[in-house]
């Protein structure tokens, strides 16, 4: 069962509608402040996936490799897209009086539409949910939701609620694909991929403290091909470095 999906998207939903009805008693400090602190957590969650690494080299050459595929197709922009498209569908259920201009106001909401349905945290621990049921990487996220959505609320309102909706659906698709390709895995490749997804959290939260603004999703296809190339590591060229060395 999904538990941490459907976690995660009740965090955004109950966010949204908190920080849409109090949000107006935080002052900007306090937000931008405890924004640093979200952005701390997801480094630290990162850091205890990557302790996880079985295989360095397929780990990092995975991660160079995925990333330059999705700079090269745009996968960043094609994501971005996606959020644009998303932000037409969700602002026609909900209006809000929010003192922000419009080009200010569409901004933002695609920015967290792509934070909440298409980060590496939720793509990564959905899939792992799906393969490991172990649920604590999700529900760690909607701790992190939670809060972030009502910082966003403050300005935005409900319609930040509405998000959980897409952001369930696309969740729940990985959790339930995840599913299917578990059989076909090891516990190497499962190590390794949390390590790659470790990665993503990392950049991640250097984004959110805005330290360094590292394309995240356009490192998301890395986490497509990481559990192939450990494969291939440990059945050809570890073997292949093996005997070359003795």
């Amino acid at each position: 069962m999904p538990i941490g999906v459907i976690i995660d998207s009740l965090a955004v939903a109950l966010g949204g509608v908190l920080g849409a009805l109090f949000g107006k008693y935080l002052k900007e400090d306090f937000k931008d402040q405890l924004n640093m602190i979200f952005g701390c957590c997801s480094m630290c969650m990162g850091i205890s996936t990557i302790v996880l690494m079985e295989n360095m080299p397929a780990v990092v050459f995975s991660v160079i490799i995925g990333t330059a595929i999705g700079l090269a197709i745009h996968f960043g922009q094609l994501v971005n897209k996606g959020g644009v498209a998303m932000q037409g569908v969700v602002s026609k259920f909900v209006h809000t009086n929010s003192s922000l201009s419009e080009e200010e106001f569409t901004a933002t909401l695609v920015t967290i539409i792509v934070l909440f349905c298409a980060s590496g945290t939720g793509i990564y621990g959905s899939i792992v949910a799906g393969m490991t049921a172990d649920n604590s990487i999700m529900i760690s996220k909607s701790i992190l939701d939670l809060f972030t959505a009502m910082i966003f609320a403050c300005n935005l309102g409900l319609v930040v609620s509405l998000i959980a909706v897409p952001q369930f659906i696309i969740f729940l698709v990985l959790f339930l694909c995840a599913g299917l390709i578990y059989p076909m895995t090891t516990p190497t490749m499962i190590n390794d991929f949390k390590a790659c997804g470790g990665f993503l959290m990392l950049a991640t939260g250097f984004r959110m403290i805005k330290v360094k603004m590292f394309p995240t999703a356009d490192m998301i296809p890395a986490m497509v091909i990481v559990m192939p190339i450990s494969w291939f590591w440990v059945n050809y060229v570890s073997p292949a470095v093996a005997a070359l060395a003795g």
